[in-house]
């Protein structure tokens, strides 16, 4: 079975996006992969309980229990290397994961750590995305499914989906826009990756 193991900090729509199209379409049986695992950074995620409702192991490792980034990813990589095989490589899926990986960890998993992020990227990598592409005076606006590097939010573009800017946006009501695109490129952009595996 190739699992999937889920990264989040907080509600984890994106998450349930991927284990609700992963239900949907029989990936246990289309594709002999399964959402193992779902770890937050935070024991108050909401993510957390849904993960919980559907069945999935979840576990919680607090990054401030930790004397630095190094120490708390070296504890994380071992955290997701209990569903990894060298038969079946894990999927790691960052889903509103909100810490910074160092580049020991990011290249653990090269080539199969995934990451949306709210922009077109490579514009407004980073934070407070939807503010800066409305002060920009942008036209369109969206999201991005990318593989990670080292690099904070570059790396190799799997989907994007578009939105536009309406006259009298706000970053809340362009934020809700874009996170519906997220909802359906992120399921669609990880089944894809595990066709290849």
């Amino acid at each position: 079975m190739k699992n999937i193991v889920i990264l989040i900090s907080g509600g984890g729509s994106n998450m349930a996006a991927i284990v609700k199209a992963s239900q949907r379409d029989h990936w246990a049986d289309t594709l002999g992969a399964r959402v193992a695992a779902v770890i937050s950074n935070k024991a108050d995620a909401a993510g957390l309980e849904f993960a919980r409702s559907q069945g999935i192991a979840t576990q919680v490792l607090d990054h401030k229990a930790y004397p630095d980034r190094a120490a708390f990813d070296a504890a994380l990589a071992q955290c997701i290397d209990v569903f990894d095989t060298p038969e079946h490589p894990v999927l790691v899926v960052l889903a509103g994961f909100m810490r910074i990986l160092t580049p020991g960890f990011v290249n653990h998993y090269a080539g199969r750590l995934v990451n949306i992020h709210p922009s077109l990227l490579p514009a407004f990598a980073g934070l407070n995305t939807h503010q800066r592409a409305i002060d920009a005076g942008c036209k369109v606006a969206g999201a991005t499914v990318h593989l990670v590097t080292p690099e904070l939010d570059h790396g190799p573009i799997l989907a994007q989906a578009v939105v536009p800017v309406l006259p009298g946006d706000t970053a809340e009501l362009l934020a809700a826009r874009v996170l519906t695109q997220e909802h359906l490129i992120y399921p669609q952009a990880v089944f894809e990756l595990l066709l290849k595996a």
